[in-house]
């Protein structure tokens, strides 16, 4: 029988990162993942005494154990660890990728840290490097990873830079016209996107407890989400030509997004359904809901899915478009899995069914 992949995880404590955990779990081809502590977990008192994944997710218990390990890198070599899984905050992403490449190791990054080519972009995280010249390289080398427009350049990299759960919603949705030349960019894009609690991660902040959440809906990183550079410079959009509206909704998991386009010329609703399904014809992932049947948030929730959709004007140039994900697994975890597929030349749904 062939060896199964050896891979580890860093922080899997995280919502995205046991999410990942319990897809690597079922892969048929990935061993048991390594799971390891942050290096600054050992000098807070929320992890310190976690030795067990289960400890802090009881659902997983009963499974034969998820341990905890300190990250030593020699040890790693010595499980013969081959990717590493980082679902780790921006900052510790931007400091362990490159002592992981420098190992050796194929790096599966679910942060913000390595998405961004341009520096503009890249200032909403104000990253201090302590290497710049080692961080621009690993910049440029990054590929960002969404299947259905990357996959082919996904297949070969050792550092992917998996794309925020809300760009995938927005891109996935965007892409197939623009690419068609049929969007009237002039007239301008607008992203309407609304994100349950778990999108903001796992620690809690006053915007996010429940006390704020429950019977409320509420706007904000108005002008200025991280995630509106990911969409700019995957769909070669300017600031000018898109605006985008994150939203929180009072629900544990799941995005929608409603995108406003106006075409440069009258279509009819059969052209536009086309253009879809032309342009995802064989991607396993992305589907395409036949007007004027809308994707809703249930639909996709607990799959790899990308549901998506839409209605034309009677005009004919009026579109809104409707974007379906589940942000922790086509937009976080179950993408990171569909990219590791992709680079060890499995099928894309492997681990995902």
């Amino acid at each position: 029988m062939t060896a199964k992949l050896k891979t580890a995880v860093i922080g899997a404590t995280g919502y995205s990162g046991v999410e990942l955990v319990r897809v690597l779990g079922g892969h048929p081809r990935v061993a048991t993942p390594v799971l390891l502590s942050r290096p600054e977990d050992s000098t807070t008192t929320k992890t310190e005494s976690v030795t067990d994944l289960a400890e802090m997710f009881p659902a997983l218990s009963g499974n034969g154990g998820y341990p905890l390990q300190p990250l030593s890198w020699p040890s790693l070599k010595q499980q013969g660890i081959e990717l590493l899984f980082l679902a780790t905050p921006h900052y510790a992403s931007r400091t362990l990728v490159p002592q992981a490449i420098k190992q050796g190791l194929r790096v599966i990054d679910l942060s913000g840290a390595w998405r961004l080519k341009q520096a503009q972009h890249r200032a909403i995280y104000n990253f201090k490097d302590q290497d710049c010249a080692t961080a621009e390289e690993l910049t440029n080398k990054a590929i960002y990873g969404l299947p259905e427009l990357n996959g082919g350049r996904i297949a070969d990299a050792t550092l992917v830079a998996n794309p925020g759960c809300y760009a995938t919603s927005v891109i996935l949705a965007l892409a197939p016209l623009l690419k068609a030349g049929i969007v009237d960019r002039e007239h301008g894009i607008i992203s309407d996107s609304k994100s349950g609690v778990s999108g903001a991660g796992k620690e809690p902040t006053s915007r996010t407890h429940f006390v704020s959440v429950a019977d409320n809906f509420s706007a904000y990183a108005v002008f200025g989400h991280r995630h509106l550079g990911e969409i700019l410079e995957q769909l070669s959009l300017n600031s000018a030509e898109l605006i985008f509206t994150p939203h929180l909704l009072p629900i544990p998991r799941g995005i929608l997004s409603t995108i406003y386009v106006n075409l440069n010329r009258e279509m009819k609703p059969a052209e536009v359904e086309s253009c879809f399904r032309e342009f995802y014809g064989g991607k396993r992932w992305v589907r395409v809901f036949a007007t004027p049947n809308l994707p809703q948030i249930q639909f996709s929730l607990h799959t790899n899915y990308c549901d998506l959709g839409f209605c034309l004007a009677e005009d004919g140039r009026r579109l809104v478009l409707v974007s379906c994900v589940d942000n922790l697994l086509k937009g976080a975890a179950g993408q990171a899995v569909q990219n590791m597929n992709l680079m060890y030349g499995w099928n894309e749904e492997e681990g995902l069914q």
